[in-house]
């Protein structure tokens, strides 16, 4: 492969894209960039959701783990005519996403946590004086398997409640993949758009980055050419991993 000198990454575009990461690697190593989101989340109604029998007001505590996570459970609540006791408590991945529950919760008067070390200090929260609560997931069809896993090793009761799906987005009339040296994944749900919609990938040269360690294995796995991931304590971000690539491989693959 020659010089990578477009970018496809799997995501809306940053809202000020000349003050992002992206701009900075745009101009240092003359690569565009392209963003186009792989998938598109739709609810699940209230009449799927009760076949799954999870009782959203059998638990004390519901773990946000994105805005979705919070629009979802909210919006299947008013649905199906449940009142959401004062007393329910939240435990956020992150503060961005227990300011966003404002948009639903008045903030002072309900028991909203977050940690800045974000799953490591949720999940220390939660096995804390929490411990004997039963916790509520809200997730996407896909599943939420990474925090799932780490519930499981500290033995901490929780129920999965899918209340959203991510369904592939159709690319081809969209994009032409060819044009694209290099593309940037986020979640097992592009990765089973991406090859949905462009199944000659995997015979390509194209270079696949990812975010995350179950995304990179699942690359590598379903048999695509892994160039890079993070986060790693070279690159704690997904742009510090495109920048350090490139910047190895002197822009360029051979």
């Amino acid at each position: 492969m020659g010089k990578i000198s477009k970018i496809l990454v799997s995501q809306p575009a940053p809202p000020e894209f000349e003050k992002s990461p992206y701009a900075e690697i745009s101009k240092k190593h003359d690569v565009e960039f392209v963003f186009q989101k792989f998938f598109k989340i739709e609810g699940v109604s209230a009449i799927e959701f009760r076949k799954d029998r999870v009782g959203i007001l059998d638990h004390q505590g519901v773990v946000m783990m994105s805005r979705n996570s919070a629009d979802h459970y909210f919006r299947l609540a008013k649905e199906m005519r449940i009142d959401i006791p004062d007393s329910m408590k939240y435990f956020c991945l992150n503060e961005s996403i227990a300011l966003y529950l404002q948009k639903y919760v008045t903030y002072r008067k309900r028991k909203i946590f977050f940690s800045k070390s974000h799953t490591t200090g949720m999940l220390d929260i939660m096995g804390g004086k929490h411990k004997n609560d039963k916790f509520l997931i809200p997730c996407a069809d896909t599943g939420a398997t990474q925090i799932t896993n780490l519930l499981d090793e500290k033995k901490i009761n929780y129920s999965k409640a899918v209340m959203f799906k991510n369904v592939s987005c159709e690319l081809k009339e969209e994009i032409n993949i060819d044009d694209f040296q290099m593309i940037v994944l986020f979640s097992p749900s592009g990765i089973e758009s991406m090859t949905t919609n462009f199944p000659h990938l995997k015979e390509s040269e194209t270079i696949i980055g990812a975010l995350g360690k179950n995304v990179a294995k699942e690359i590598a796995d379903s048999g695509y050419r892994l160039g890079f991931a993070a986060p790693t304590p070279e690159a704690p971000s997904i742009t510090a991993a495109i920048d350090l690539f490139l910047s190895k491989n002197k822009n360029s693959v051979k």
